[in-house]
């Protein structure tokens, strides 16, 4: 046997190192002779190959790697933040072609050779191991941030603030890491749980090439572009999957707040996980300082004084309860999540903290593994539990990163048994399964008994409790149907992860589940803001009963227990409920500043787009003019611009400002009389005005859905007739020609500007043959040939029947925008209840595009974008047949 075979033999997976070395040999010839006349190497390299398929297709796929671990190898400290990032500068001058998300993912790949190598070879502790995991995920995210920053600076300008002497300065940023980012505790295949904080609200400089933006906008901007240059799937995979669910509010919390918004949040709105996750929080890019602010004026509410144990224990353990029961599968020995697993390891410490670090500062470590050890020193832990503790966590993570390290998988699941199990247990250095499977076991029984300890026998809980204890039966309003509760929340959950943790943020805020019929849905809304007493109980009644209908109508969606036009009309008129809702608590808000009685407010709000066409689908925008009425008397405290501006402002704040029960719809005011530069409110006398007079094409193809929302209705009625008769006037004053040339220039405008998908990608909305072009072709031909929305029911398979009727649009287009347009607003609407507020079809997500095809009843997911591609040709021959 010659030495190359005897040290192959003796790694765990031989084979796989001598499949690396023939495939090396003949893709790689020169790097293969190179490897061979250096042992140690050679080793090494072996040793990678037989522990990490991942990492053996990345030394074939660039082999330059090789001569680089043979640089690296040998080096024993941890690399700190610093000096990854001056790596990763000179690895951008070696790569300057590569896009810089391509660039992030290769630099990454390549430093965990050097880790992991470290690993598998015991030359580092795991908590070095980790740490150093974590420092090249701070250095890639530093440098995505220099990145996003400067492309948007150069567009807006500096974000600024200004202090009470009227100075400007640059406003600061911070990406906050949490959990085992924030702790360094990092694992290869983890996500990267973050938040985001800038110093406070102001506007940018307009200094770039585009107008000014607030610093709200700005900072939402790079987050969005910080997580698409880490986060963006290529050929070699992301660099991290970025996940912002622990920010305030979740998933429907804005992505970046500023600094008092965000205190705020935590000290007065926050659940008791959610401060239990600051526990293990820092600043891993960007301005630290922000972060050090932040975490002073939080750590008393993380940390507090006067909290019982027994309390702090029970709350950490219905925690844990709640994150891992949905994700635990029966029969799966699962080393993160199951009994005696690093979760219970990782919330031992924490619980303890909380119960303890109130009182005693030198507890508040957010390491695992340090906190372990100062509970020890307090006498909270025996030095045999700290014992048994530290070498289970240390066996268990190691354990964890050979399971992720073998195909860069995110898992903690042991295979069931034969031959993957046997390699397991070798690649862990046992001589077989047997063995392995009795230090799994002694480990893990050794955590499940201290938990037991600490928690009490009652932790140890087999199922989950009911998703509701008081949802379930009748509710004391007539025009409220009982639920069946437990069959939506399972409904709800199983489907939709999006809207499953909205439903677990409702329960935990003892937001029951109850639907609303139709008929009742405005008084019900109203009566729950006129109940209370103050701006903030008004807001909140209006937040929590929006999400609990909202959540009835998903439960229902899901169950099939309507149909999509009955899903959207819920919707819309759930958004015209509280709309009126807003309308009210603007007027109390009023008589409450003023010290005066006001009846009402006259003023009329019209809907625009989805909402003026009655179809709102979830995560739809509120598209809204405001109009109020000029031929009554002046206000007496305020000119009626100024009065009723505000009116608009209180009315946009109630639907749309982030309270601690989230928000309840975007509003979108920009198709309102000259844009963003109009007022927010405008006189019906200036409305009817700027639409005979001034209004452009593409504004009266949006002012053509306009329809009466809320407000004063008979007022905004006749408002709503009046500005319609208008618009068609107008419109019947342009040539043809230029009517159709302007409408098709709009659309491609937007198809050029907002349709750039990604690889893999379809824009259904923006793209070539997506919505818009359904949308434009009726809209045009509802202003050339006078066609009015029907007041009845104004969607767009109605208008598109009046249209084929009246004769202006042939049998052939109006069956492609018919067909095209049924296929597409069901993807449509399967898409934002499974996956989110997006427009496109994106290859990545193949778990959700298999669910979608499969409800939308496709065999397979080629066959649902097969479908997808003829329907979009046919509705782009139709737009095109039907505007020139």
């Amino acid at each position: 046997m010659t030495l190359s075979e005897s040290l192959i033999s003796e790694l765990p997976d031989p084979d796989a190192s001598r499949r690396f070395l023939t495939m090396l040999a003949e893709k790689h010839p020169v790097q293969a002779a190179r490897l061979g006349r250096s042992p140690g190497l050679y080793s090494d390299v072996l040793t990678v190959a037989s522990f990490s398929p991942l990492l053996a297709s990345t030394l074939l796929q660039h082999p330059d790697h090789i001569t680089w671990l043979g640089r690296e190898r040998s080096a024993g400290s941890v690399r700190g933040k610093e000096d990854l990032l001056e790596s990763l500068a000179r690895f951008s001058l070696t790569h300057s072609l590569c896009d810089p998300h391509v660039l992030f993912s290769r630099f990454r790949r390549r430093e965990l050779l050097r880790i992991f190598l470290s690993d598998i070879r015991r030359l580092a502790t795991i908590a070095e191991i980790t740490e150093g995991i974590s420092n090249l995920a701070d250095a890639i995210l530093e440098d995505a941030l220099r990145l996003a920053r400067q492309e948007l600076e150069n567009r807006y300008g500096t974000p600024t603030v200004t202090d009470i002497r009227d100075r400007s300065f640059p406003a600061q940023f911070c990406a906050v890491a949490l959990g085992k980012l924030g702790s360094k505790e990092l694992n290869y295949a983890s996500d990267i749980d973050l938040l985001f904080i800038y110093s406070a609200d102001g506007m940018t400089s307009a200094a770039g090439k585009d107008d000014s933006i607030t610093n709200r906008e700005f900072f939402i901007k790079l987050v969005e572009l910080v997580t698409n240059l880490v986060g963006r799937q290529v050929g070699e995979g992301a660099a991290y999957r970025v996940d912002l669910r622990l920010r305030p509010h979740g998933r429907v919390g804005p992505l970046a707040m500023s600094l008092s918004e965000t205190i705020r949040y935590y000290r007065s709105g926050s659940q008791a996980w959610e401060r239990q996750t600051l526990i293990r929080s820092r600043s891993c890019a960007g301005d630290n300082a922000v972060f050090k602010e932040f975490f002073k004026r939080v750590e008393t509410t993380i940390f507090r004084s006067g909290d019982n144990v027994d309390d702090v224990l029970e709350r950490v353990k219905r925690s844990k309860k709640q994150i891992d029961v949905s994700k635990l599968r029966s029969g799966e020995l699962n080393v993160k999540l199951g009994r005696g697993g690093i979760r219970e390891i990782e919330f031992i410490a924490q619980a303890l903290q909380l119960a303890h670090g109130g009182r005693d500062r030198w507890l508040r470590a957010p390491h695992t593994l340090i906190s372990l050890q100062r509970l020890a020193d307090r006498g909270f832990l025996s030095e045999t539990e700290l014992s048994k503790l530290f070498g289970s966590y240390d066996f268990l993570r190691r354990l964890e990163h050979i399971l992720q390290m073998e195909h860069g998988l995110q898992t903690h699941v042991l295979p069931a048994g034969g031959e993957k199990r046997d390699l397991l247990a070798r690649r862990m250095g046992f001589v077989g399964a047997p063995e392995f499977q009795s230090s799994v076991d002694s480990y893990m029984e050794a955590v499940a008994k201290i938990f037991d300890r600490i928690f009490g026998q009652t932790a140890r809980l087999q199922e989950a409790e009911p998703v509701s204890g008081s949802s379930t039966g009748s509710v004391s309003r007539s025009n409220e149907v009982s639920v069946e509760a437990d069959e939506i929340a399972m409904a709800i959950r199983t489907a939709s992860s999006r809207f499953g943790e909205l439903l677990d943020a409702a329960l935990n805020d003892g937001v029951p589940i109850s639907y609303v019929r139709d008929e009742g849905l405005a008084e019900s809304v109203m009566q729950s803001v006129r109940n209370e007493t103050d701006l903030s109980g008004r807001l909140s009644a209006l937040r929590k009963t929006h999400r609990r209908q909202l959540l009835a109508i998903v439960g229902s969606d899901i169950l099939r227990k309507h149909d999509l036009n009955a899903v959207k009309r819920s919707q819309s008129l759930l958004a015209e409920a509280c709309i009126s809702a807003a309308v009210e608590i603007a007027r109390v808000e009023f008589e409450v500043r003023s010290g005066q009685p006001l009846e009402r407010l006259h003023l009329a709000v019209l809907g625009l787009g989805k909402l003026g066409g009655a179809g709102i689908d979830y995560d739809s925008d509120l598209d809204l003019v405001v109009v109020y009425d000029d031929s009554l008397p002046d206000p007496p405290t305020a000119s009626p611009a100024e009065f009723y501006g505000k009116a608009v402002e209180l009315i946009v704040n109630a639907l749309s400002s982030v309270t601690r029960d989230g928000s309840v719809y975007r509003v979108d005011l920009r198709l309102r009389p000259h844009g963003k530069n109009g007022p927010g409110a405008i006189s019906r006398t200036a409305f009817v005005e700027y639409v005979q007079s001034s209004a452009e094409i593409w504004e009266l193809l949006a002012y053509v859905k306009l329809r009466a929302v809320g407000g004063e209705m008979g007022f905004a009625g006749s408002v709503e007739t009046e500005v319609r008769r208008a618009i068609h006037d107008r419109a019947a004053s342009i040539g043809r020609k230029e009517l159709a040339d302007e409408t098709r220039r709009i659309r491609m405008l937007l198809e050029s500007e907002r349709s750039r998908p990604r690889a893999g990608e379809i824009d259904i909305k923006y793209g070539e043959g997506g919505i818009l072009d359904i949308y434009f072709a009726i809209r045009f031909l509802q202003l050339a040939h006078n066609i009015s929305d029907e007041p009845s029911d104004r969607s767009t398979r109605v208008m598109l029947d009046r249209l084929k009727n009246r004769s202006v649009i042939s049998d052939e287009n109006y069956a492609c925008l018919s067909e095209g347009y049924s296929f597409l607003s069901l993807l449509d609407h399967q898409l934002r209840l499974f996956v989110g507020r997006t427009t496109r079809l994106a290859g990545a997500d193949r778990a959700a595009i298999r669910q979608i095809a499969n409800n939308l009843n496709f065999p397979t997911v080629k066959k649902l974008v097969d479908e997808l591609k003829l329907r979009r040709i046919d509705i782009r021959a139709a737009f095109d047949d039907i505007v020139g």
